[in-house]
C-alpha cells in the first residue's frame, strides 16, 4: 500500500467511522432501554430545551472542545470531524429507526448498535487523526491532574450521566450494558483496525531509522 493510499485509507476510516457512530447512538436510542451516560445528558438536554437531539450532540462537542483550552489539549482533524458530523448523523439515524417497545426487538436493536458503536470507534481511532471530544478531555484532564485514567473516565461519565439523568434522559439497563461491555468490545476493534504508521516495504527515514524503539507503545484508546 502506497503512503497516498495509506491517507486515502485514513481519511475514509475516519469519515466512515464518524456516519456509523452516530447511526449506533440513534439505534440503542430507538431500543428504548437507557443509553451512554453522555447521550444521556443529551437526551435530557433535549427533552428540557426542545432542540433536536442531533444538534445538542454538537452543541455539547463544542462545549467538551472548549474545556481543552485551559488544560492545553490540542485537536486533530479528526477531532473537529467528530464534533461536527456525528450529531447529524445520530439525527439522520433516529429519522428513520423506529421506536421499539418488544423488549425482543429492543434487546436485539441495542445489541447491533453496541456492536456497531465499537466498529465505527475502532474505525475513527484507528485513522489516528485525533481522539474526539470527549476522549480528549479525559486523558487531557488525566495528563494534567495526575490522576489514574479510570478515575478521571468514572468522574467524568457519572457526573454527565447525573446531570443527564434529572434533566430527563434515558437510564435503564443499556446504560449498565454499555458501561460494562464496551471496553472490552473496543480493545478489539481499535487494534484490529489501526492503520499503520506508514506503508508496507516503505524504507524508514533516517531520523526514524535513529530513533530508538519504544517497546511500551500501545495502540491508541478511545
Amino acid at each position: 500500500m502506497t503512503n497516498r493510499l495509506l491517507w486515502a485509507r485514513r481519511i475514509g476510516q475516519l469519515l466512515v467511522g464518524l456516519f456509523l457512530y452516530g447511526i449506533a447512538i440513534a439505534l440503542m436510542v430507538r431500543a428504548g432501554i437507557g443509553v451512554a451516560p453522555w447521550d444521556v445528558l443529551t437526551q435530557g438536554v433535549s427533552a428540557q430545551t426542545g432542540i433536536a437531539f442531533g444538534l445538542v450532540t454538537n452543541l455539547i462537542g463544542v462545549v467538551v472542545l472548549l474545556l481543552w483550552i485551559p488544560i492545553r489539549q490540542k485537536p486533530g482533524v479528526g477531532t473537529v470531524l467528530n464534533v461536527l458530523l456525528i450529531g447529524p448523523s445520530a439525527q439522520l439515524g433516529l429519522g428513520w429507526i423506529p421506536q421499539q417497545d418488544s423488549p425482543v426487538l429492543q434487546g436485539l436493536m441495542f445489541a447491533g448498535g453496541l456492536v456497531l458503536l465499537a466498529i465505527a470507534t475502532g474505525l475513527y481511532v484507528g485513522a489516528r487523526l485525533g481522539p474526539g471530544p470527549r476522549d480528549g478531555l479525559m486523558t487531557g484532564l488525566h495528563a494534567r491532574t495526575g490522576w489514574p485514567i479510570w478515575v478521571v473516565r468514572t468522574g467524568i461519565e457519572v457526573a454527565v450521566l447525573t446531570i443527564g439523568w434529572l434533566l430527563g434522559g434515558q437510564v435503564g439497563i443499556g446504560t449498565l450494558a454499555f458501561a460494562l461491555l464496551i471496553g472490552p468490545m473496543v480493545g478489539v476493534t481499535i487494534p484490529l483496525l489501526r492503520v499503520p504508521e506508514r506503508s508496507v516495504g516503505a524504507e524508514p527515514s533516517a531520523e526514524a531509522s535513529a530513533a530508538p524503539v519504544d517497546s511500551s507503545t500501545q495502540p491508541a484508546t478511545a
